[in-house]
């Protein structure tokens, strides 16, 4: 998950490209879970944060940029450290995945926030997310995603360096761009008061990376190998330039991204199977360490 995020890649990428099968199971699992409706008390969390925000509602942008808009932001305001209530990035700290692919094998995804930064090309400083998809021990996909915060507490997405693979070898870079370069624009991976009926671009890269976000809930509720969390921040994400392609994700309070649901355009899974803190070593390594090649 792109966080995926996730952040977020294009549904052409291998990975995102999952069974039907898997995607009737996923609609099973959100009637049987009671998405679009209000969570039930229980698991990880005492409450939704900023109180009552399950029913704070907004216009949709609410001051958002959407497409190409120009966005209202000065690199000089953000920030490497990002403690967003629904996707804290300290350094260090590692979420660990599980996905199944468009034959029904099983994707090992670690994601995890790199003691590094990045000068980004629109003047920002960024904080270097890595990203590894691994298939049976073999890298099929990595990426350096590049995240700040501004003033108001909101995520934005700069950019990422993307790669696939097959046998070691790079097979497309397709969906990488910089904030700043050949017209890339900076988005929103997550506002910094979510409220329901936000909506907002991701990133921006003419016809190469056009996705979209939309608060549609914060008091859903997911079970994942990791827990049971309530009052779960619940997006609908649309990728423009593939108008059939539709997910829905899950942020819980306090832990990130906890489940990706993928309804149209593929379908599939991505779950949180253990979140924790590598040592300093490690999150050194993984902002530095060459994609493709493995660095715990």
């Amino acid at each position: 998950m792109r966080v995926r995020d996730a952040g977020e890649r294009r549904a052409g990428v291998a990975r995102r490209l999952l069974t039907a099968a898997a995607a009737a199971s996923v609609v099973v699992l959100v009637a049987g879970c009671g998405m679009f409706g209000r969570g039930q008390d229980g698991g990880h969390d005492g409450g939704p944060p900023h109180g009552g925000m399950g029913s704070r509602s907004a216009p949709a942008g609410a001051g958002l940029p959407q497409s190409d808009e120009p966005a209202d932001l000065d690199p000089a305001d953000l920030s490497t450290e990002i403690d967003n209530e629904y996707w804290p990035m300290e350094p260090g700290t590692q979420w660990v995945y599980r996905e199944t692919d468009e034959e029904g094998q099983e994707l090992r995804v670690v994601v995890t926030v790199t003691s590094e930064t990045k000068e980004v090309a629109d003047g920002s400083t960024a904080r270097v997310v890595r990203d590894t998809v691994t298939r049976r021990g073999e890298v099929v996909e990595d990426t350096f995603d590049w995240y700040a915060q501004d003033p108001d507490g909101t995520i934005w997405y700069l950019g990422e360096d993307t790669a696939e693979f097959e046998g070691g070898k790079v097979t497309t870079t397709e969906g990488s761009f910089e904030a700043g370069l050949d017209g890339a624009l900076a988005g929103v991976i997550m506002p910094g008061d979510p409220a329901v009926g936000m909506a907002y671009r991701q990133e921006f890269y003419r016809g190469e990376a056009e996705d979209n976000g939309a608060v549609l809930s914060l008091d859903e509720q997911a079970e994942v190998p990791a827990g049971h969390y309530d009052h779960a921040l619940l997006t609908k994400d649309t990728i423009t330039i593939e108008p059939d392609v539709l997910e829905y994700k899950l942020y819980a309070p306090g832990v990130g991204p906890v489940l990706t649901l993928g309804v149209s355009g593929g379908g599939g899974r991505e779950e949180l199977v253990e979140v924790g803190t590598v040592p300093a070593e490690v999150a050194r390594a993984a902002g530095t360490t060459p994609l493709g090649e493995r660095y715990e």
